[in-house]
């Protein structure tokens, strides 16, 4: 079992930056490819980013690349979503999910945190 927390959320205004962070908690981290996936109201959740198991690749939605970058740091079992340059479109409910997986882009995730809100004022 992997427990996730995302931390980091809150209000900020259209150009600023937010780091997310993703805690996770139980078994070995290291094992596991990390995605951030984000729901704004009344969407369905998307992909953002995700980073492999050892953190050699990422992979980045078209609408984030060149402003978020994904990062991990597994000493302190921890993940990360820089975003730059943050737009209105920005603001969602982002969430962290895990797999246990050599894929950098895994098809499912077992583990899933319960979010952390973004807001992004124009």
């Amino acid at each position: 079992q992997v427990h996730l927390v995302e931390s980091g959320g809150g209000l900020v205004q259209a150009g600023g930056s937010l780091r997310l962070s993703c805690a996770a908690s139980g078994r070995t981290f290291g094992d596991y490819a990390v995605g951030w996936f984000r729901q704004a109201p009344g969407k369905e959740r998307i992909f953002v980013a995700s980073i492999s198991w050892n953190g050699g690749s990422t992979y980045y939605t078209d609408s984030v690349k060149g402003r978020f970058t994904i990062s991990r740091d597994d000493a302190k079992n921890t993940v990360y979503l820089q975003m730059n340059s943050l737009e209105p479109e920005d603001t969602a409910v982002y969430y962290c999910a895990a797999q246990a997986s050599r894929a950098t882009k895994p098809n499912f995730y077992d583990y899933w945190g319960q979010g952390t809100q973004v807001t992004v004022s124009s």
